[in-house]
């Protein structure tokens, strides 16, 4: 049997995402014997399996999470929803943003979606007529309006995890993934408990990347992220962001952002390398290299425009990214058992693609759709 190595499953000193996940699903014994196991209760592992109950509403479905549904990466992103991947266009790919929507609808989850576009910030090749227009080492402006927008991840996560359970699959909290056998049928080792599954996904994402086999194929990340108090009309209007489009650069220095409901803007920047994805547990926010680029992260906020200059912030907190070698996400079968799924390393364009490539997977776990060839 395949094991992970035993680390505890903690996020506390990751810091608090202004997200709230207000679903928790119901306690009861782990099963002896499932259809489809899913492994990560993050988007993909919960949009998996709602679509498996929706197209197969006889199979046994399960999801199997370390911690909290939430806790890993989908907690704790910042909520921008862009098309494509990291590496653009994919062969077979589609429409990631429309067939977004289209799933969420079917699911009935409602999550803030809001697609106005997203505005490709660049120090060079940038619009004369920019509304933007912030000082970064230089002029920072719009270069690009592209599509995408925002969600709550915190109502997308509840959301894919209640439409989960009302299609009838079990969510199993604090249930880590041990150790599995790639046997006929799966054995999988969940909190000291022996289960048999007909097939799995494993979406983890930077967590146990040694389950995964993706140790050699993706480097984990730690990014950060800032939260501002509400902003005034006059503020959004002087900062160039009364259109209320997200944005993100183009160029170095990396930066992302979006707004809030609340009118509180939310920006991130900034990764923490790690030696082994099992750092992710002992990072600290409060200290070391985290707490610096916290640092520099606001200090270069407050310098972009007089309005942000004297700006309170509300939530500091980070999450890890999973960035694949060549951008590209990683969906495929597992390198020990072809009953086995592996997708993750969306590379920073998981809001969306996540979701969408989530019920993929479970069209390919039921045998009415193929892997795709990217």
């Amino acid at each position: 049997m395949r094991r992970s190595p035993s680390s505890p499953f903690r996020t506390a000193c990751w810091g608090t995402p202004p997200w709230k996940i207000d679903f928790r699903p119901p306690a009861k014994p782990l099963p002896s014997s499932v259809d489809f196991a899913v492994i990560g209760g993050g988007f993909t592992g919960l949009a998996a399996a709602a679509w498996l109950r929706q197209l197969s509403p006889h199979a046994a479905v399960a999801v199997f999470e370390a911690g909290k549904i939430g806790a890993g990466s989908s907690g704790h992103t910042g909520g921008l929803a862009l098309a494509e991947s990291a590496a653009g266009d994919l062969p077979g790919l589609g429409d990631v943003l429309a067939g977004f929507r289209r799933r969420l609808r079917t699911l009935r989850v409602d999550c803030d979606l809001h697609l106005p576009g997203v505005y490709e910030l660049s120090h060079a090749h940038c619009r004369a007529s920019s509304s933007i227009c912030w000082k970064d080492g230089g002029d920072l402006r719009v270069s690009k309006h592209v599509p995408g927008g925002s969600i709550d991840p915190g109502k997308l996560v509840s959301g894919l995890s209640r439409a989960a359970h009302r299609l009838g699959a079990h969510i199993f909290e604090n249930s880590p993934l041990q150790g599995i056998a790639f046997d006929r049928p799966l054995r999988l080792l969940v909190n000291g408990a022996e289960i048999s599954a007909g097939a799995a996904l494993v979406a983890t994402n930077s967590m146990s990347l040694d389950l995964s086999s993706l140790e050699r194929r993706a480097d984990p990340k730690f990014t950060l992220a800032v939260a501002t108090e509400p902003l005034s009309k006059a503020q959004l209007s002087a900062l160039g962001l009364a259109s209320r489009r997200p944005f993100y650069t183009a160029d170095l220095p990396y930066l992302w952002g979006r707004l809030r409901e609340n009118n509180s803007l939310v920006l991130g920047s900034g990764l923490v390398h790690l030696e082994n994805w099992s750092d992710l547990h002992r990072i600290d926010i409060r200290k070391g290299e985290a707490a610096q680029r916290l640092a520099h992260l606001v200090a270069r906020i407050r310098g972009f425009h007089p309005a942000l200059r004297r700006v309170k912030f509300t939530h500091r907190w980070g999450g890890p990214i999973l960035m694949s070698k060549d951008w590209k996400p990683i969906f495929e079968r597992h390198a020990h058992s072809d009953d086995v799924l592996v997708l993750g390393a969306y590379t920073g364009h998981g809001v969306a693609l996540s979701t969408y490539l989530g019920c993929w997977s479970a069209e390919v776990l039921l045998k009415k759709k193929r892997l795709p060839s990217w």
